[in-house]
């Protein structure tokens, strides 16, 4: 099964809403908040390497969202 991690990098204070609207999308299984260069954490799963592209296109696409970093999981 596909699966990535997407390292987001949010404006200031909107990690929570983010982190709830993240959870929403189908295929996220898991998302936290981390100290660092990133701000939140999100692991995404799918039947399909074309699904996950699409997951990972609709979390970078949410509000408040400045920029992403997506690692695939080999």
């Amino acid at each position: 099964m596909p699966s990535a991690y997407i390292l987001i990098n949010a404006d200031l204070g909107t990690e929570a809403q983010i982190i709830d609207n993240i959870k929403d999308l189908k295929g996220i299984k898991e998302a936290y908040t981390v100290y660092g260069v990133y701000d939140i954490i999100a692991k995404a799963e799918s039947e399909s390497l074309d699904k996950l592209k699409i997951i990972i296109e609709n979390a970078r696409k949410l509000p408040k969202v400045r920029s992403t970093l997506t690692m695939i999981v080999m």
